[in-house]
Formats: C-alpha cells, sequence, structure tokens
C-alpha cells in the first residue's frame, strides 16, 4: 500500500488512480508496485490532492500520459519497413492464434 492518507483527494483522482493501476497491472507489474506507480504518476500529473477548495492550484501536466505513444513512435520509425512489416505480420498471427483459442 502506498503511504500517506488518500483523503485529499477527489473522487476523479482516486478513479484516475485506479486506472492506471490497472493498465501497470496489465503489463505485468507487480500489484503493490503498480499502485505506487500510479500514486506517483497521478502526483506528477495534478500536482497531488486537489479536494481542498475548487479553482485552486495549478493546470494538470499532461505529459506523463503522452510519453508512451512517444517512446513507441520513436522506436517504430528508425526500423526499416521490413522490420516494421514483419512485426505486423507476426503480431496478426498472434491475435489470430488467440481469437481461436478463445
Amino acid at each position: 500500500m502506498p503511504q500517506g492518507d488518500k483523503s485529499a483527494y477527489t473522487d476523479k483522482q482516486k478513479r484516475q488512480a485506479k486506472h492506471i493501476e490497472e493498465g501497470y497491472e496489465k503489463r505485468g507489474v507487480p500489484e503493490e508496485e503498480a499502485e505506487s506507480r500510479a500514486w506517483a504518476t497521478l502526483n506528477k500529473a495534478s500536482g497531488g490532492g486537489k479536494k481542498s477548495g475548487s479553482g485552486r492550484g495549478k493546470a494538470e501536466n499532461k505529459e506523463p500520459a503522452k510519453t508512451g505513444g512517444e517512446k513507441g513512435g520513436a522506436a517504430s520509425a528508425s526500423r526499416s519497413a521490413a522490420d516494421r512489416s514483419a512485426s505486423a505480420q507476426k503480431a496478426a498471427a498472434t491475435r489470430k492464434r488467440n481469437a481461436q483459442s478463445k
């Protein structure tokens, strides 16, 4: 369990943290680590709990939510067309195989 009292966070922030946590768990991060990372990510974006008063604080930093896409795009762009095509074919075969097993 991450440290600290979560009562200063709004319901929206708690929902966001839960959603972020699920994303980490989907990528194979252990449950406690995922929860801790989720709150750290939320804090980086929002600056922490915002429940004390409406209309206070700074605007949200959307950068942490964007970094994953940027990393993937840069990695893909540096590969040759043949490499990208081979990966796409492999992914299609995997999706087809997984669909059949369900």
